[in-house]
């Protein structure tokens, strides 16, 4: 396979729809629609001007059969989204018409597109870095508006171009230091060295920025995993059908009615919740109900967050105990439920096991105290401290490790300079740095991490 290739594929997603779109990329994608398509005005698309549209029928070479009404739009290289020769088909969103335009196409000389790949020729030919390229999944893949704003700023270019700087700023440690080697005569390696030393420190602090929105980031990208937990009858089930607004899960009366683990996304004020109803911990008899309760405690251990919910009708009980031994480690919020009926748990009793998480009083049922829950999750994901409308979020694990990677290569030069080592040692460091931190843009990846990355991406874009 390789980019001199003209590639089809239907860009838009299965099922069926008003509009399909079908799209050619590459020196061939003109002729070839200029090939299958019949323009009511008698045009040619092999003549019309970049970035028009013009109306007809698509017809199949073979029989001059009609085929299906469509627009044609032309975009012509380099201003297309992968900086070739771009044709667009639009015509009636039903597989079938869909898969027959596709297929003449692919009989006039064009060949299947791989997943990702129209994105990744965008990357190849400089329209796009990696970083950026990596945002279109992300915008495709986005469940709030939060997460979509936090593509599209990637998407923008605002992740690469502070790792750009970063990029720079290294290089110019490098420049200065080999300078210093060039002319051993002037002896000016101890001074360079040490000015290359608070450049690492304030490079050091950018990193630290940065790394400091990876947990939120991966949250508003893969949505925070929240599992719900509790004896049986405390209202876990309730809880989820409030925070969803529907009856997803069934709510009785009668403990351990939930036996399997029920998962739906859920949107907090712009954060999406991967939240997982669990069965009731208790001891029991019954097999399948244990087999809900030991997957409970496995999810437990898997998730970015606790809901642990209390009944605050009855007081602790054996079982609480049990279930609130579970959030050793984790992050968690502690839920007294039913506060709307006469106590029989008091907060202060909760607190002794809790180790200062967070105890909320709320009424399920009532609406009581969800909206506080609410923003305690928002306040959790940012930390208090990150305005979400302007702020740039590392979203993906691959970025974050490279950031770390380079953070700890200037480490490791600060450390090569303060033990007095040679010079050149410095730069052995340092140009590591400067080249993990490339591997986010992509000026310095490996062909099998591009494979890789790409193959993520569904065909068509």
């Amino acid at each position: 396979m390789t980019n001199d290739d003209t590639i089809s594929a239907i860009a838009t997603a299965v099922g069926e729809g008003g509009i399909g779109i079908i799209r050619l990329s590459g020196d061939k994608s003109i002729s070839i629609a200029d090939k299958i398509f019949a323009s009511n005005a008698g045009k040619r698309v092999i003549n019309t001007p970049s970035h028009r549209v013009l109306y007809g029928t698509i017809i199949d070479p073979e029989n001059n059969e009609t085929v299906d009404e469509a627009l044609i739009l032309v975009m012509r290289a380099p201003r297309s989204y992968t900086c070739e020769d771009i044709v667009e088909i639009h015509c009636h969103g039903g597989p079938v018409p869909l898969q027959r335009v596709l297929a003449i196409t692919l009989g006039e000389g064009a060949r299947l597109a791989e997943p990702g790949e129209f994105t990744k020729r965008a990357f190849l030919n400089g329209r796009l870095d990696l970083a950026q390229a990596e945002a279109v999944i992300d915008i495709i893949r986005s469940k709030t508006d939060a997460s979509l704003k936090a593509a599209v700023g990637n998407l923008s270019g605002r992740l690469s171009e502070q790792v750009k700087g970063l990029r720079h700023a290294v290089l110019r440690m490098i420049a200065q230091l080999e300078a210093a080697i060039d002319f051993p005569e002037e002896d000016i390696e101890e001074a360079a060295a040490a000015d290359v030393a608070e450049l690492i420190k304030q490079a050091d602090l950018q990193l630290a920025s940065l790394l400091a929105t990876a947990q939120t980031g991966r949250i508003l990208r893969e949505g925070l995993a929240t599992v719900i937990i509790g004896k049986p009858n405390v209202g876990k089930s309730s809880l989820l059908n409030a925070l969803l607004r529907e009856k997803r899960a069934i709510v009785t009366d009668i403990p351990g009615t939930t036996r399997d683990i029920i998962e739906e996304y859920v949107n907090i004020r712009g954060i999406p919740l991967k939240i997982i109803d669990t069965a009731g911990i208790r001891e029991t008899a019954d097999v399948v109900e244990r087999i809900g309760v030991e997957r409970a405690k496995e999810l437990v251990g898997q998730a970015d967050l606790i809901l642990l919910l209390l009944d605050s009708s009855t007081p602790l009980a054996t079982e609480d105990k049990s279930v609130l031994t579970l959030l050793s480690g984790k992050q968690a919020l502690v839920l007294i439920n039913k506060s709307d009926l006469p106590a029989r748990l008091e907060v202060a009793e909760v607190e002794k096991y809790t180790a200062g998480r967070q105890v909320l009083k709320i009424s399920v049922t009532q609406g009581m105290g969800l909206e506080q829950l609410e923003k305690e999750i928002v306040n959790m994901v940012y930390s208090g401290q990150i305005n979400q409308g302007e702020a740039m979020f590392v979203n993906n694990v691959r970025h974050a490790n490279a950031l770390r990677q380079a953070q700890q290569r200037l480490a490791d030069a600060l450390t090569t300079i303060e033990a007095g080592m040679p010079t050149d040692c410095i730069v052995i460091d340092l140009r590591a740095a400067w080249e993990k931190l490339g591997e986010i843009t992509g000026d310095t990846v490996g062909e099998d991490i591009i494979d890789q990355i790409f193959t993520q991406f569904c065909i068509g874009k």
